[in-house]
């Protein structure tokens, strides 16, 4: 390496990509006495990691200090340094395009670096989330390409990240107690991929091939997804009904057996819940499979947004308002809790719908400074009683627990509460809940 040779105790381990899935696993391996390579093109952040300075919210700045000072952890953009790792995990994004169709050019990408560089006996592992097959009909024959035969000379296996960014903080699962699949081409490949894993985990869970596992993935987060959706069209019966959702949803949840609670929202976001569906729906169709129960769920999730628009438009028309040329306060822009995430955020869509049609949008998020709806930036604003008053609507669209929500149910002349924070308060505000 051109800047330190970075140096630890047990396996010499490399991965491509250093974002919310691999900066999270690059940690963990080094704290566990591992060599660390973390592969990335973004100059940026291999700059930022070299320095020991985190970009994931997950990750305190001091831990990544620590393994880089140890010289466990070095981020590089040199392909030649994955030569020397025993093992090289790809951790990069696996996006949709505008047409819902599995944009793979960042694994195509990362397999054809790997080739280039790939040593006899070296193990490979795919984690990014992707449809089943992948590893087989794409990732394998790219590796292939340097001459050496997967299985035989080389191992390869898929093991699917389960990263919850913020869960640290809130359920206490992290990368330790988190089961981990893993699926190889061989048993031999699974042998292999189990024991590196059990190093940084504590349940390796082996399945048969890598298409379970990849399947396995996409399961998880349809199941999360077609849930929302039930519980976000029940949300709008509801309110058809005169029904509080909500109170609903708690009596349910008595039930001790064969129910699992699910809460309402203005949609999906992330990288993982509102893509995922759409990579089994694409895979599905080359067997003239028409996932309609899967498509159903990702059309109402998607619908959510405009829904809550229909509603902030309803609660201003009550106090005799139109939407166009109110002034809009939204709180919260992350796309879950206690983040600075927002990709895919459904939040965003509802700014977005809420400047099409003429409203005077501002936002507040702790976590957030920034964001761009419509090419324009909008900055967070202070969250003070003086900003509240002024709205003639608050939305709360992520509750984020440093949010002050009783400044805003003691100073908001109308506050649409999509996350039930304020509903849990008493306040002589008006209130419009989801």
């Amino acid at each position: 390496m051109k800047q330190r040779e970075a140096r630890g105790n047990g396996e010499r381990i490399a991965i491509l990509g250093l974002g919310y899935v691999g900066l999270p696993l690059a940690l963990a391996f080094a704290e566990a006495g591992h060599t660390v390579i973390g592969y990335e093109i973004s100059q940026e952040r291999v700059a930022l990691v070299n320095a020991g300075y985190s970009y994931i919210d997950d990750i305190a700045s001091e831990r990544l200090a620590a393994v880089v000072e140890q010289r466990c952890l070095l981020a590089t953009s040199e392909p030649a340094d994955l030569r020397s790792a025993s093992a090289v995990i790809i951790c990069v994004p696996t996006p949709l395009t505008k047409q819902r169709i599995p944009d793979m050019r960042w694994v195509e990408h990362a397999a054809k670096v790997i080739a280039g560089e790939l040593q006899p006996g070296q193990l490979i592992v795919l984690e990014s989330t992707t449809y089943p097959g992948t590893t087989n009909e794409l990732l394998v024959p790219i590796l292939e390409t340097s001459g050496l035969t997967a299985g035989t000379d080389f191992s390869v296996a898929f093991s699917p990240e389960r990263v919850d960014p913020g869960a640290t903080s809130s359920s206490g699962f992290n990368i330790r107690n988190t089961p981990k699949i893993v699926g190889g081409l061989t048993t031999a490949c699974t042998d292999r991929a189990v024991a590196l894993y059990g190093s940084v985990v504590d349940q390796v869970v082996p399945v048969n091939s890598p298409h379970i596992a990849e399947m396995a993935k996409l399961f998880e987060n349809i199941f999360r997804n077609v849930n929302i959706a039930l519980v976000n069209e029940l949300t709008m019966l509801c309110h058809k009904m005169d029904l509080n959702v909500w109170e609903v949803l708690d009596a349910a949840g008595t039930k001790p057996f064969g129910f699992m609670k699910f809460s309402p929202g203005p949609g999906v976001g992330g990288h993982c819940i509102p893509v995922d569906p759409f990579y089994l729906t694409w895979k599905a169709r080359e067997y003239g499979v028409h996932t309609r129960f899967i498509e159903l769920a990702g059309e109402i999730n998607d619908s959510m947004p405009s829904y809550v628009v229909s509603r902030i438009t309803d609660a201003l028309n009550v106090q005799q308002k139109s939407l166009n040329g109110s002034s809009i306060l939204a709180i919260g822009v992350a796309y879950k809790p206690n983040i600075s995430d927002i990709r895919e955020s459904p939040a965003l869509r509802v700014l977005e719908e809420l400047i099409q049609v003429g409203a005077a949008v501002r936002f507040h998020d702790p976590h957030v400074a920034q964001v761009s709806i419509a090419n324009e930036a909008l900055y967070s604003v202070p969250l003070t009683a003086a900003e509240i008053a002024d709205a003639d609507c608050v939305v709360i669209l992520t509750d984020h627990d440093a949010i002050d929500y009783g400044l805003i149910s003691d100073n908001a002349e109308l506050v649409v509460d999509t996350r039930r924070r304020i509903a849990r308060r008493q306040t002589e505000a008006v209130v419009r809940v989801l």
